[in-house]
């Protein structure tokens, strides 16, 4: 098992952010966190089984508060904002946040208690973020655990099989955060803003710092987690107009010989990307070791339900006729099929993925309206958007 442990570079401002007497000591103090917390936790060919774990941290700024008993709920909260990604020996692509016990979150808490408050320093840093064997051993039985939760929970792995965000940094949807992942840091940068203790000028070369460099760290990690995905997969998912969905990439890469046709169908219909992936990717897709008989007799149950209202629209995907694929979708959202001609020929960028609930009530709002009277630019798309909500929520 070999880990990584990947964190944002250095800058000159550095310097001046973590002396006590130019910030202040809360500032300081916060300042310390963010350039040591790591943003990604990276272990290559963990197990046969897997060929990635990844778990990218929100910022830790409250470890001496989490590593106490008492404030349990304070970790759990801190938790939400991880995301524990898994890459398999197919190359299927994983989100196992929800696994992610008690137990779990309160070794990686200690572990990163161990490394972040050690007393010996190294250019600022603690000398356990500057060691890569001594963060080997803090963090190996980390790995263990979750090899081992994932081992008790093996018939549930396609239920985790990642259906949302995408890869790229700062599209909507990322898989990189960036708000939730350094409040606190922010919330003392402004409060010394608003005390004078630091000027406007200084607070703004203290922004453009944290772009570039959580850029730079988001580039490689997403460098990293394409890397070991499958390559031909992303090219057809590149050509699609999608992006870099990673629900998408799944569903694609499961398709058993209709990638293509998949892929043709999301260049059409960029804006059902969404709904593509939570509603039509197969939990069972990918047979595993010890598996194989029951994932082949589940498939072909699967195949003997034809009244399914999600198989009879996956084999119409996979037909590659457009005429069917639009019927059945048209009957799936319950609208006229010209509404779905209409987005055939030409699917707004604007809309982006929404939700499919949000994307329901948007096929709904154009089925009430002629074509003509639909929206003609970007604007009048997301205004038509922004109104499309369900009657309980306006």
């Amino acid at each position: 098992m070999d880990f990584q442990a990947i964190r944002v570079d250095s800058f000159p401002i550095d310097s001046e952010l973590t002396d006590t007497g130019n910030v202040g000591p809360d500032l300081s103090a916060a300042t310390h966190a963010y350039l040591a917390t790591p943003r990604a936790l990276v272990w290559r060919m963990p197990s046969p089984d897997w060929s990635l774990f990844l778990l990218l941290l929100p910022l830790a700024s409250r470890l001496s508060l989490m590593a106490n008993p008492i404030f349990g709920q304070l970790t759990r909260d801190w938790g939400h904002s991880i995301r524990f990604i898994g890459v398999d020996r197919h190359q299927c692509i994983y989100d196992f946040r929800s696994l992610l016990t008690d137990a779990t979150l309160r070794r990686l808490v200690a572990s990163l208690a161990r490394w972040l408050h050690d007393d010996e320093t190294h250019d600022g840093l603690p000398m356990r973020a500057a060691e890569t064997a001594t963060l080997d051993v803090l963090f190996a039985a980390l790995g263990e655990n979750m090899l081992t939760i994932l081992e008790a929970r093996r018939d549930d792995w396609g239920a985790h099989l990642a259906r949302e965000h995408r890869l790229e940094p700062q599209a909507p949807g990322s898989l990189f955060d960036r708000p939730s992942r350094y409040p606190d840091f922010m919330a003392q940068l402004h409060q010394a803003l608003r005390q004078e203790l630091i000027d406007v000028a200084f607070y703004g070369k203290v922004l453009r710092s944290i772009d570039l460099r959580e850029a730079a760290a988001e580039g490689r990690i997403a460098a990293l987690l394409e890397g070991t995905l499958e390559p031909v997969t992303l090219v057809k998912l590149g050509r699609s107009r999608a992006g870099q969905h990673l629900g998408c990439y799944n569903w694609l890469l499961t398709g058993q010989g209709h990638a293509a046709q998949r892929a043709y169908v999301l260049g059409k219909l960029p804006a059902f990307a969404q709904f593509f992936a939570e509603t039509l990717i197969n939990a069972q897709a990918r047979p595993r070791s010890g598996l194989v008989a029951a994932a082949e007799h589940n498939r072909r149950a699967a195949l003997l339900r034809p009244d399914d209202a999600r198989e009879a629209l996956r084999q119409a995907i996979d037909s590659g006729q457009d005429r069917w694929v639009i019927e059945a979708l048209s009957a799936h959202f319950g609208v006229e099929h010209n509404v779905l001609r209409a987005l055939w020929r030409h699917c707004p960028t604007a809309l982006d993925a929404p939700p499919t609930w949000h994307l329901k009530e948007i096929l709904l709002r154009l089925n009430e309206l002629p074509e003509r009277a639909w929206p003609r630019d970007d604007r009048q798309w997301l205004d038509l958007a922004s109104r499309a909500v369900p009657t309980l929520a306006e």
